[in-house]
């Protein structure tokens, strides 16, 4: 992954709050908050369009559910367009329980900033949680995916494997969970100044992936522009001196 688009995806990341009033009210942030800052930021103006996606999806026995909610805010918008969609393939009974157990790992609800865990108690298990980030310069949105469900607080979706949840979160934030029937559970949390993505299986032959994915189109050349900016300004600085 390019570094400075990780540092400027972590840097959104970071101050993304999602606020459960009716209207989406950008907030300008202080110079102070500016300052701790660690990598990239750029101004709301720049930004033609800012998408999140957060899918979370479990298999065993030849079952398999899967869970997503989709954030969408582009220039214009007075809120942003947030839908999701759940899916459940393969029949059959529950799996077996698992007698796993799993203990500790309180701390990582305190972690600031990307926490990505795996805990398993089982054999013959995958897991992954992954983030991934697109940056264009091209300044052109796309055309707003309106497919799913709007969200309007909570929605759930329930098989033989398991439930799973999308919910907003008392801070702000966005959270994907699924609960798997005597298998385990996992969790994608967005909000609130960091993105949690967690898997704790207690049984066997399971498959777990945990994928967030940051979409961000800025204003065309851009940063061109801004560099010409400030040529201009230093030039207009030397007038006073004679040059």
């Amino acid at each position: 992954m390019n570094i400075s688009r990780a540092l400027l995806g972590c840097c959104l990341l970071a101050s993304f709050t999602l606020h459960a009033a009716p209207a989406f009210n950008p907030v300008e942030l202080s110079d102070h908050e500016l300052a701790q800052l660690r990598g990239r930021y750029v101004l709301p103006g720049h930004v033609v369009h800012f998408g999140i996606t957060m899918t979370s999806a479990w298999e065993n026995s030849g079952q398999r559910l899967d869970a997503s909610v989709s954030l969408q805010a582009q220039q214009g918008m007075a809120r942003p367009l947030i839908t999701v969609t759940a899916n459940g393939n393969g029949q059959g009974p529950a799996p077996a329980a698992g007698s796993g157990t799993i203990i500790g790992g309180q701390g990582l609800n305190n972690v600031d900033g990307i926490s990505q865990s795996v805990r398993t108690a089982g054999d013959l298990n995958t897991a992954r949680n992954d983030l991934s980030i697109n940056i264009n310069r091209n300044g052109q949105a796309p055309a707003l995916d309106r497919s799913g469900t709007p969200l309007n607080g909570e929605f759930s979706a329930h098989t033989n494997l398991g439930n799973a949840t999308i919910q907003t979160t008392p801070n702000g934030g966005l959270q994907v969970a699924i609960q798997a029937n005597g298998q385990g559970t996992s969790l994608q949390q967005l909000g609130g100044g960091g993105l949690r993505q967690s898997a704790d299986i207690v049984s066997s032959n399971n498959k777990v992936h945990n994928l967030t994915h940051l979409d961000v189109v800025l204003q065309a050349n851009r940063t061109s522009l801004d560099a010409l900016n400030c040529n201009l300004d230093q030039l207009r600085g030397l007038r006073p001196i004679g040059y």
